[in-house]
């Protein structure tokens, strides 16, 4: 799963990649006035663990949800946290299906004291499947899953029956589990099943239980009020000031206390951890080097290149630049009438000089990619797609045949669209306070009006810029993707059905061929096999050019020396925060 972020998701896979984290050293958890501030470039979404969308709201959640199993902060490989172990699996008996059975462990409890059992990964998925929750970019990593199997001589026992041999069954099904008895006080849920859920959710989305569930879950109230968010992670939300900074606090008595050698994941050694908000870079950069910000991530490349020429940050932070798991580009409303001409898109394509983009707002920190996967997944990524190349001329030609020309002499392009004369023009937007994102789209503006194209860029706040999307309001817009370090499952970002209902297919790409080939994809464990099916993939996707893919960032960290346990990662968003440690009081055993 991916997830689009203001810097930008998680994408992703969105899901995982915001549940990857951990740093790895041992010892307890004592108070100890070690408290962490993360600058924000402005507030997350909202803090609702099924329903969230962007990458910063998922950082933050890491802390306060837990799921059954994550992936290693260091190794990048699954390991269990509320479970006991990786869970067991079987193919069904006809070969097309899996079994996954999973043992929670013994020690897990809410905050209220009761355990936490199999009846709350099944409310969980109840919560996924309901049709009138806003949660469409998570429901394509859950279709496979059709039931659930409880134990009642062991409740902390539970097995999942899927329809669907699936790439991801493993970290999918390792799901983010929420308290049944906090956020479904009334039972509301408990008349239906996982498998009724899952043949005839979108039968249900009038029946009355179903949307007074949905309308409580989907409130503000449950997304940003404190003591409306309860999880079973070391934190719990204590202040959130819109704007200004969210605030987590550890809870004193928290069962994962006792694992803390578990493994990495049950580290959380920090008082508090502060995301502080604010919109401009250059004014974080300058709190930064004046001690008021812990950590800085995403870092503008200009700054950041600049940051080893102030002694003031070199004698007080370390820079990091992990490889990221991401990529950006610019999106394509296909359903526009200016844009629903592939050729039209691809001109504008070779309007985008994403050398140019590298190397003036990026200051060489990226690298050059053509599709949605990361060129480190070598076996997968197809590297014989030669990107379109930058030339005014030719773009002139291709919409010239398109049927744009200048007709009136004004110096934009016009073309007689359902009877009436339009004129090329086109709105750019960018989230505001990004101003690599500006700077890139100015840079296309100039270019696109040497072809006769007139874009305005229009910068936009991040909740109405991601609103936009979801309900495909724009023409142009510059986005990018989180991943995490597992196979590529393209349902949530580019298969039809999820262009629908405020899903995550914000361009409206796909026909019903490119989603055979995403099914195709979604199931295929050879390697090789699936290998052939995304380089396929990724050619469908570059001539189609619902996005103009442009370059892979690395990150680009600035974590204070005060800190230990504080190695960078390629999983998002480089650091594990929460096992900060404060350098002079480390005095845990390894």
């Amino acid at each position: 799963m991916q997830m689009q972020t203001k810097k930008i998701f998680y994408g992703s896979a969105v899901l995982l990649c915001t549940y990857v984290l951990s740093s790895c050293s041992s010892g307890e958890y004592k108070q100890s006035n070690n408290n962490v501030t993360i600058h924000e470039l402005s507030d997350a979404e909202m803090l609702n663990p099924i329903n969230y969308t962007d990458a910063s709201a998922g950082y933050i959640l890491t802390n306060l949800f837990q799921p059954l199993i994550a992936i290693d902060f260091k190794t990048l490989e699954l390991v269990p946290v509320l479970a006991v172990s990786r869970p067991q699996i079987e193919k069904t008996e006809d070969g097309k299906g899996m079994i996954i059975t999973y043992n929670i462990r013994p020690e897990a409890k809410w905050d209220n004291g009761s355990p936490i059992t199999a009846k709350d990964v099944e409310f969980t998925l109840k919560v996924i499947k309901n049709p009138k929750v806003n949660c469409q970019h998570q429901k394509p990593y859950f279709e496979f899953i059709q039931d659930v199997k409880l134990y009642p001589e062991d409740p902390k026992k539970i097995t999942m029956v899927c329809k669907d041999v699936y790439i991801l069954a493993e970290s999918s099904s390792g799901v983010v589990v929420i308290p049944e008895y906090f956020y479904d006080p009334k039972g509301l849920m408990r008349d239906f099943t996982v498998s009724q859920l899952s043949r005839e959710g979108e039968k249900l989305v009038d029946d009355k239980k179903i949307n007074e569930f949905a309308t409580y879950y989907n409130s503000e109230k449950v997304s940003r009020e404190k003591d409306q968010i309860v999880g079973s992670g070391p934190y719990k939300l204590s202040e959130w000031i819109t704007g200004q900074r969210i605030v987590l606090e550890r809870k004193k008595e928290w069962w994962g206390d006792k694992l803390t050698n578990e493994n990495c994941y049950f580290e959380a050694f920090a008082d508090k951890l502060i995301y502080q908000t604010v919109n401009d870079q250059t004014s974080a950069l300058v709190s930064l080097k004046a001690g008021n910000l812990d950590v800085m991530y995403s870092i503008k490349p200009k700054d950041f290149v600049d940051l080893p020429k102030s002694d003031k940050f070199t004698q007080s932070f370390n820079a990091y630049t992990p490889m990221f798991l991401a990529y950006t580009y610019i999106g394509l409303n296909t359903k526009s009438p200016k844009l629903s001409d592939k050729n039209v898109r691809q001109a504008l394509a070779h309007l985008v000089d994403v050398e140019k983009l590298i190397k003036v707002t990026m200051y060489d920190l990226a690298e050059r990619i053509t599709g949605p996967i990361h060129p480190s997944k070598k076996k997968d990524y197809n590297a014989e797609i030669a990107p379109y190349d930058y030339n005014i001329d030719k773009a002139k030609q291709m919409l010239a045949d398109a049927g744009w020309k200048d007709t009136d002499g004004n110096g934009i392009l016009d073309k007689v669209i359902d009877g009436q004369k339009t004129e090329f023009t086109l709105n750019f937007t960018v989230n505001s306070g990004n101003d690599i994102r500006k700077q890139s789209a100015l840079i296309f503006q100039e270019d696109a009006r040497k072809a006769g194209i007139e874009v305005t860029v229009t910068q936009q706040d991040w909740t109405v810029y991601l609103n936009n999307q979801k309900k495909h309001n724009f023409e142009v817009f510059f986005g990018s993707w989180v991943s995490a370090p597992v196979p590529n499952d393209f349902k949530q970002i580019f298969h039809t059905e999820s262009a629908l209902n405020e899903g995550s297919n914000f361009v409206s790409f796909g026909s019903a061929a490119s989603d055979a080939l995403i099914d195709s994809i979604k199931v295929e464990l050879d390697e090789e096999k699936r290998a052939v099916l995304n380089k396929r993939f990724q050619k469908i996707l570059y001539d189609e050019t619902s996005y103009i893919f442009l370059y892979s960032p690395l990150e680009r960290i600035a974590i204070h020396k005060r800190f230990t346990n504080a190695e960078p990662s390629v999983a998002r968003p480089g650091f594990w925060e929460a096992g900060f440690k404060l350098a002079e009081t480390n005095t845990a055993s390894n």
